[in-house]
């Protein structure tokens, strides 16, 4: 009898066992079920190109490197160091010997060059901003900040894409005023860095103007900044700039005299 008992405890103990341990996988299996229901919140463009201008604006930053412009003249080589806050102040000096001493101050969208040889400040104002900076692939109204690109583009996002071998958002951005220097841009945004890698930039009529590619990135801190970027003008034949930053650093503490027209030609 006592045996018969024991024998019938045991089976119940493994029957009990059986249900406790199909418990949980029954539970597993409807918490797979319900979150497979629920769709992950995805970034909405806006929020993608927040996070992306976080990532690459800093409260100030301390830099030098150089600029290579080739074209059918042949490449020339520039130097520079610069220093910025935010993206509203920028001041720019070239460092090579052919153009040592000549800068370019950036406050808001306002743009001063600085010519050591004549002593002479220029602000630079309508086509003038046009122009380009050395001879390279870049305009003065490339260099134009303070503003979030929020600001002045509606933007979707078209899908994502590779580029060089990196997951992209592709976003498409459409200028919101006439005034706007690009009335249209295809930014392709790293997923899991949120820097661009590749820059369309075009006019009214939908035509390719230029484009950008960033090649290096760097980490510093918490941030991932780009110091190798690749610009080719449209509009010239077999012209391409190669702009890299050698050193830099971010978060330095700097005179606010830095940006002001007296220091400019100090």
């Amino acid at each position: 009898m006592t045996r018969h008992s024991s024998r019938h405890l045991d089976h119940g103990g493994r029957a009990r066992g059986a249900a406790a341990c199909a418990a949980p996988i029954r539970l597993a299996a409807l918490l797979l079920l319900v979150s497979a229901a629920v769709p992950v919140v995805a970034l909405t463009p806006e929020q993608i190109i927040a996070r992306m201008e976080e990532n690459q604006v800093h409260d100030s930053a301390r830099s030098r490197g150089s600029i290579s412009i080739s074209d059918r003249f042949g490449t020339r080589v520039k130097t520079f160091r610069a220093v910025s806050r935010g993206e509203e102040r920028m001041l720019l000096e070239f460092t090579n010997p052919e153009e040592a001493g000549q800068k370019i101050l950036r406050v808001d969208d306002e743009i001063y060059l600085y010519f050591p040889e004549a002593e002479q400040i220029i602000h630079l104002q309508g086509s003038a901003l046009k122009d380009s900076v050395m001879g390279s692939d870049f305009s003065y109204e490339d260099m134009t900040g303070g503003k979030s690109l929020l600001d002045d583009y509606s933007v979707e996002l078209a899908g994502r894409e590779q580029v060089d071998g990196h997951e992209c958002y592709r976003l498409g951005l459409t200028a919101l005023r006439r005034d706007v220097v690009y009335p249209g841009q295809t930014i392709w945004v790293d997923t899991g860095l949120f820097v661009y890698r590749r820059v369309l930039l075009y006019s009214v009529k939908g035509r390719e103007l230029k484009e950008m590619r960033i090649r290096e990135f760097e980490r510093i801190g918490e941030k991932t900044v780009p110091v190798l970027l690749e610009m080719q003008d449209r509009m010239k034949k077999d012209s391409k700039t190669v702009f890299r930053v050698e050193k830099i650093e971010i978060g330095v503490p700097l005179d606010p005299g830095l940006f002001t027209l007296e220091n400019l030609s100090w």
